[in-house]
């Protein structure tokens, strides 16, 4: 790659992130370290890169998530290739009582409730198409100076657990994860003192300047130092305090049905009447939890997620009179230092005895996961990485099928399974892909509910002395690559220290979700989709460095200096999709999508976020559960 000036100042000739990466593995620019034991074993005759002594995927860098490698055969498929297109199948003469399809944590609780069910001796296999199980529920590392730094790839929290289901709940429970314990674990004292800023960009704003104070500055102060103009200033800040019922005419019913069907775009524009260069500072408040802009989301579900921001996030609804007030919800603070990832690891080890070594939710943290002992001979439950299943079908007729055939490539073999039963724990999109046998109500069912992509970009950096020079812990970037920027959650449990001192090392989260306003949802996600597996590690990089240089430099960061490496968890198929009153009709419980594609077939059930059209882990394991149940028969 040439570089210029420019990029040797933003570090892009270091060496800690400069280099490709081959299925999530290093490659040296001269080609192939043959000495790297993860890359010999891509060679070997009998392809088993786990059981290389080095193999250990949390501690990757560079472009993680749906890495290269995990979509190659899925994409043949999609593309219209044939599942046997490099020849039949070879049978590798191994029987089960149940197959997963993915390794997930909705994977891993239909492994454990299927057990559970059946009793000990069930055997049982899970394959998944990446290097790590998981899913969703990714681990990072990061070593920095001296020490370890911990963090999510993809699933941040145990959300509000108070509110989970008996069948969830009582996993947690029967894992070790006493959530209570987080109140200590967490420190909701650490960042108290720290606020938010915004950064705007010379791009879209004119100039790059960072506005501390979000949410605790008093509006019209902390506008008059923002870039924008008087009138911008003037509607932001009356949308925010003037108490105003903007649709003084309708009862709380009607305003909720009409707010139902409007973008939060044109409810600040259209019926709050602010000036629509002022939707440019709003229109990213939405991408965190939506995977869209503004202008895709019902103005009713910002209302309804309620002052999630330290009361900057939605304007306009103080005067709205809408009768119900949105839920208050448990703090954010069930989080482990590795995310959600904690709970795929605490699954693991109930499943597979010394995978991940251990006896608590305290030591299963820092605990090195042996990923040897996954796939072993003899073993009755087995987990089988980097196995991308290709096809699945019954033998004989759907109620009088005796058992299952999977089929699936590994090291570029075409393997073949049997099993009794067969649980789909995947993308709901692939499944009219690997499973064409299926009704074909249920596959466009199924393939209605197209996955949001998004990235989760973790950096490590070598001090956060700059956010403690500034008083902030989060950064709203509205017109930036990357939209929102914050410190890592506070988080120490066992022997895992979470670096309090802004001398020490920390872990940046950066969020990047590729939207395009305008479009729909549905496709807004492809779009997006398209646009992130067109964009390489590289250009992440450069647009970290330098928007970090660009909002943190004036404070002291450098970032060929700072940053001690990035790891881009890209999920091309992230958020499961959920219901948008804005494009979807108002269907009939029984004719919703995700209701009509999560149905048994036979010995084959469904299980997964999508089937519940929630992006949550609850929801994973409640699917996990009634897939299971419809299977054995028991609930």
């Amino acid at each position: 790659m040439v570089m210029d000036k420019r990029d040797r100042e933003l570090g892009m000739d270091r060496g800690i992130t400069r280099r490709d990466f081959l299925n999530g593995v290093a490659v040296g620019v001269g080609g192939l370290m043959a000495a790297d034991p993860l890359l010999a074993a891509l060679t070997e005759k009998e392809f088993a890169p786990e059981k290389a002594a080095d193999y250990y995927p949390p501690a990757l860098m560079g472009m993680r998530g749906n890495h290269d490698g995990t979509y190659t055969y899925a994409h043949r498929l999609r593309d219209g290739e044939t599942w046997d297109v490099d020849g039949k199948a070879a049978s590798t003469n191994e029987s089960y009582d149940l197959v997963v399809v993915g390794g997930g944590i909705s994977g891993l609780a239909a492994a454990y409730f299927y057990r559970k069910s059946i009793g000990e001796k069930a055997r049982i296999l899970i394959l998944d198409n990446h290097d790590d199980f998981g899913g969703h529920a990714k681990r990072n590392e990061f070593r920095a100076g001296n020490r370890l730094l911990l963090t999510y790839g993809g699933t941040q929290s145990i959300e509000s657990p108070g509110r989970y289901s008996k069948q969830a709940r009582g996993l947690l429970t029967e894992l070790g994860i006493e959530t209570e314990r987080f109140y200590k674990a967490y420190d909701q004292k650490l960042y108290s003192k720290m606020g938010t800023a915004v950064f705007y960009d010379r791009e879209t704003f004119g100039e790059d300047r960072l506005v501390p104070g979000l949410g605790t500055t008093p509006w019209k102060e902390f506008l008059a130092k923002s870039p924008v103009s008087d009138e911008v200033r003037r509607d932001i800040a009356r949308a925010y305090t003037e108490k105003v019922d903007y649709l003084p005419d309708l009862s709380p019913e009607q305003k909720r049905a009409q707010l139902a069907k409007i973008s939060y775009a044109d409810f600040l524009t259209k019926i709050v009447k602010v000036h629509p260069d002022a939707l440019k500072f709003f229109q990213s408040y939405t991408n965190d939890l939506f995977a869209v802009g503004i202008d895709a989301v019902p103005a009713l579900s910002c209302y309804e997620q309620g002052d999630d921001y330290g009361g900057y996030a939605y304007a306009g609804f103080a005067g709205m009179n809408l009768s119900e007030e949105p839920e208050k919800e448990e703090p954010y603070i069930f989080h482990f230092p590795d995310g959600n990832a904690s709970i795929a690891r605490l699954l693991v080890r109930s499943l597979v005895p010394g995978a991940v070594p251990g006896t608590s939710m305290d030591d299963v943290v820092t605990a090195r996961a042996n990923y040897s002992k996954l796939d072993q001979d003899g073993s009755p439950v087995r987990l089988r990485l980097n196995s991308t299943v290709m096809h699945v079908a019954q033998t004989g007729a759907n109620e009088a099928a005796s058992e299952v055939e999977i089929a699936y490539e590994r090291g570029k073999q075409l393997q073949s399974v049997r099993a009794k039963n067969c649980v789909l724990a995947c993308y709901n999109g692939m499944i009219p892909y690997i499973c064409p046998e299926l009704p074909e109500k249920q596959k466009e069912a199924l393939a209605y509910l197209v996955k949001a992509p998004l990235v989760y970009t973790h950096v490590a950096i070598r001090n956060w002395t700059a956010f403690k020079k500034l008083g902030i812990h989060q950064v709203e970037a509205p017109g930036s690559f990357h939209t929102y920027v914050a410190l890592d959650f506070p988080v120490s449990l066992g022997e895992y220290q979470f670096p309090s001192n802004p001398e020490e090392p920390m872990v940046l989260f950066m969020l990047r979700t590729p939207c395009k306003p305008g479009l729909s949802q549905r496709e807004q996600h492809r779009a997006g989709r398209a646009e992130l597996m067109r964009t390489p590690f590289s250009t992440f990089e450069r647009n970290v460095r330098d928007q970090l240089g660009r909002m943190l430099g004036p404070s002291g960061f450098d970032p060929s200096r700072d940053i001690e490496g990035i790891t881009v968890n890209r999920w091309a198929h992230g958020y499961a999709y959920g219901y948008n009153s804005l494009f979807d009709p108002d269907w009939p419980e029984e004719e919703k999508p995700w209701v009509v594609g999560r149905k048994r077939f036979g010995r084959i059930a469904i299980a997964n976020s999508d089937a519940a059209a929630i992006a949550y882990s609850d929801a994973a394991i409640d699917q996990a559960y009634r897939a299971v149940s419809e299977l054995t028969g028991q609930s």
